[in-house]
């Protein structure tokens, strides 16, 4: 192929299975150097290899773990599933191998920030604690907050390099990958569970008509989903209040102020003190998934790695 690429489709031998520590160094290395350029030749020229030996290397390091690791691509390569998983795995020890340069390196310029997208209470509850460490590291960020499909078309446009995205981008311009499963939960203060728990049991959702929802958006889209999905049925109350974050929503709810529906990882210290209380405890509570999403193009900044990896791997934490 003209971009010196190996031909889709290439069989893989079946392997020995192996786990990355018994795996030989320079083959992960040079995996990481493929995943992170986006393609066979620009991982050679970051290593100083040749086209032909990284392909070798891949077809080795594919055959000795028995998976796919890339799909080959007209321009470049895109990672499998379980290349995601590897990266996650061995990028850590990797990027602290070839930081140990010894007293004597001298630090090149800083490099660009990394323009981070999502949820603004996603980001400030789980994602920015859990870069902390990169930002002491050096890492730069810049932050936007904002609804998925606005974000999506501003990723596309280059505005943003990684998104954290409530829903899975359709098409193939991006690349997204599960990051976590959110649980959503009907709560409520005390003093309204105390009302409303035992009729709600016993009498189903429509005793909560009455009772003030507070809510992220008029057309309820957190609660809806809740109500199809916990009890088989439309719901037909309309917000007493609306708050475009989460964060507002929980503490409104928590002063007394109604009912809502919240991801659990938003008020689990709320759950766990008793300022907020399950009103409904379904055997199948409603999931959604959040997605990584990345934009086009192999990043020119390395830390745009480092951070998703850094991400992926505390999600799976």
């Amino acid at each position: 192929m003209s971009n010196g690429e190996p031909p889709r489709g290439d069989p893989v031998p079946r392997p020995a299975t192996g786990t990355p520590h018994q795996l030989d160094l320079n083959l992960l290395r040079t995996f990481l150097a493929v995943y992170r350029s986006g393609s066979f030749t620009g991982a050679g020229r970051l290593l100083g290899l040749s086209q032909p030996t990284v392909t070798t290397q891949m077809r080795t390091l594919e055959r000795q773990t028995g998976r796919v690791l890339f799909e080959r691509l007209p321009r470049g390569v895109a990672p499998t599933a379980v290349a995601d998983e590897l990266a996650v795995r061995v990028a850590p020890g990797l990027d602290m191998l070839a930081g140990a340069a010894g007293p004597d390196a001298v630090p090149g310029p800083p490099a660009e920030p990394v323009h981070l997208a999502g949820p603004a209470e996603f980001l400030c509850t789980l994602a920015l604690p859990a870069l902390a460490p990169l930002v002491t590291d050096g890492v730069r960020l810049r932050v936007a907050t904002g609804l998925t499909d606005a974000l999506l078309d501003e990723l596309r446009a280059g505005r943003h390099d990684l998104l954290i995205a409530t829903t899975r981008p359709r098409g193939r311009t991006v690349s997204a990958v599960p990051l976590m499963d959110e649980e959503f939960v009907l709560v409520a203060a005390p003093s309204w569970a105390e009302r409303l728990r035992a009729p709600l049991a016993a009498e189903g959702p429509s005793v909560l008509h009455s009772v003030p929802l507070v809510t992220y958006a008029e057309d309820l889209p957190i609660a809806r989903r809740y109500w199809r999905h916990v009890f088989g049925r439309r719901l037909s109350c309309a917000a007493a209040v609306t708050v475009p974050d989460l964060r507002g929503v929980r503490a409104a709810v928590a002063a007394g102020a109604g009912f809502t529906v919240l991801p659990r990882y938003l008020c689990a210290d709320e759950l766990a003190s008793g300022a907020l209380v399950p009103l409904h405890e379904p055997e199948d509570p409603p999931i959604n998934t959040a997605y990584l999403v990345q934009r086009p193009g192999a990043p020119d900044n390395p830390d745009v790695i480092r951070v998703r990896d850094h991400l992926l791997h505390a999600a799976r934490g």
